[in-house]
């Protein structure tokens, strides 16, 4: 069964580094670059929609589930793109999965990104977590690999310059999608990324055209969009995607895995099980007690917890008479540098946390 998300590239970056040499004069292609540029706000309300699939092996037995969430969101005071992705499964009964959650600017800019992939074995088991994120002008990398009781920590970083057209494995679900949308793959789709040596390496994209698949009992028409992903040291790896009118993955299967990620049911189908009763509450005698029951309890929790925090009321009191006093056209920033020196009595937190399954 393939790593459900990501590459297989075993190469290990040496630790520490500033990132690996060979690979950086890689580059995305203009046409790539161009595509990022050119996406529209309302292509990516279009992309905003769950999809689930099946993971089953030749011979049709369940494997496991995939699934990826894309919502709108905000990171560091921007509007930006939230992508989680997750497959379980299992390899000869040993439980295995992925689980990708990453921030995307409007253009597919990398802000953050998670990757967690694990297999645990009958005495031997494998875990690797990289997490990515730009600070200063740099995208900083950190990863992880724990092979058994062995750990090994890595950090590379590469100046956000020469990172220009680059696609991760959370970019990339995203990316699929708008190009399934528009139903066409342009010529010479080179995007930079990353194997698993943290090095530099390219990644193609190409039109598989149209075809036919069985989806639910139903025959629909599906557009294929086939994904290359190069590497420094190994042979090239990869993975074939079809995709409904919609935007909706259909099905996703590495070449040369007997392992195959499908969709079970039309979407339309799922929607048409489920008859949508409104709900008015509030002619509803038991759930309007229950409603106001409930906003009384909170509201005595909330006097009685300001009550106990007297400083609360005095801390914003200060902050609104200073705002109103200053009238900064960024409010933003300005509660930033107020707040900023409270900071230094909170016990320090990851800006990421990964979800725990």
């Amino acid at each position: 069964m393939e790593a459900p998300l990501g590459e297989e590239a075993p190469a290990v970056a040496v630790a520490g580094t500033d990132g690996p040499s060979r690979g950086e004069e890689l580059k995305a292609s203009d046409e790539a670059v161009a595509f990022m540029s050119s996406i529209e706000p309302a292509e990516l309300q279009r992309c905003v929609f769950p999809d689930s699939l099946v993971t089953v092996s030749e011979g049709g037995r369940d494997l496991g589930r995939f699934s990826v969430t894309v919502e709108f969101a905000r990171r560091a005071q921007r509007p930006c793109m939230l992508l989680h992705a997750q497959s379980q499964g299992a390899i000869d009964g040993s439980p295995c999965g992925t689980t990708v959650t990453a921030y995307l600017t409007t253009d597919l800019e990398v802000l953050e990104e998670d990757y967690h992939e694990y297999v645990k074995l009958e005495g031997h088991s494998l875990d690797k977590r990289c997490y990515m994120m730009q600070h200063n002008g740099q995208m900083v990398i950190d990863k992880v690999t724990t092979v058994g009781e062995e750990v090994t920590k890595e950090r590379v970083s590469y100046p956000a310059s020469v990172l220009r057209g680059l696609v991760t494995e959370g970019s990339i679900l995203l990316l699929m999608r708008l190009i399934a949308l528009r139903k066409t793959v342009p010529e010479h789709m080179t995007f930079i990324s990353f194997d698993q040596g943290l090095q530099i390496i390219h990644t193609t994209f190409s039109e598989l055209g149209l075809k036919q698949l069985e989806v639910g009992g139903e025959s629909v028409g599906v557009f294929g969009i086939e994904r290359i992903a190069h590497s420094v040291e190994n042979s090239p790896t990869t993975w074939q995607c079809y995709f409904l009118d919609d935007g909706h993955l259909a099905s996703r299967v590495q070449v040369g895995s007997p392992v195959t990620m499908r969709l079970l049911q039309l979407p339309s189908q799922l929607e048409k099980g489920f008859e949508k009763i409104p709900l008015v509450w509030e002619e509803d005698m038991q759930m309007h007690s229950n409603f106001l029951d409930r906003k009384e309890e909170l509201k005595a929790g909330h006097a009685s917890y300001l009550r106990q925090h007297p400083a609360i009321r005095a801390l914003i009191s200060d902050f609104l008479q200073f705002l109103l006093l200053r009238k900064p056209d960024d409010v933003f920033q300005f509660a930033r540098e107020y707040f900023l020196p409270f900071a230094s009595h909170s016990p320090p937190e990851s800006s990421l946390k990964a979800s725990s399954f």
